[in-house]
């Protein structure tokens, strides 16, 4: 695989989605960010957005709400 050239911004999304992921699933999370980015002709803000929000759907799994009071007023 060829180096994925990332501007800062860019970059800085992606360590951003990943932050709220379990420590386990980052590295499933970056690979896939990037082997979404390999099949891409051109690397820009929308491609990386897409790739991010793509690998999200797989790896983020939300919390729990059901159980117990989470109400800040109680």
């Amino acid at each position: 695989m060829h180096p994925i050239r990332l501007s800062d911004d860019e970059l800085t999304a992606v360590f951003r989605a990943a932050r709220p992921l379990a420590a386990r699933d980052r590295d499933g999370f970056l690979q896939a960010v990037a082997d979404a980015l390999a099949g891409c002709a051109m690397i820009g803000p929308g491609a990386v957005d897409r790739a991010v929000r793509l690998a999200q759907k797989r790896f983020f799994d939300p919390p729990n709400l059901d159980h117990g009071d989470y109400s800040k007023y109680r």
